[in-house]
């Protein structure tokens, strides 16, 4: 996996989501960069059964939970 490219493609994308769960820019900032920082550090997890943007979205709605 091509985490530079994963990021380029996606951050938009889960920054848009976090900003929708969080409704504050400074914590869907933290947020987003946690949730790229754990899907590369537990990028064995994923088995490609869904499609990356899916399985990021899903990092970042449980660190938004965590956080909350």
């Amino acid at each position: 996996m091509d985490y530079e490219k994963l990021y380029k493609a996606y951050y938009l994308q889960v920054y848009s989501y976090t900003i929708s769960l969080a409704k504050n820019r400074e914590i869907a900032e933290e947020i987003t960069q946690n949730t790229f920082y754990k899907a590369v550090s537990t990028t064995s997890q994923f088995k490609g059964k869904s499609d990356e943007l899916t399985w990021l979205c899903s990092i970042a709605k449980n660190l938004y939970h965590d956080e909350m």
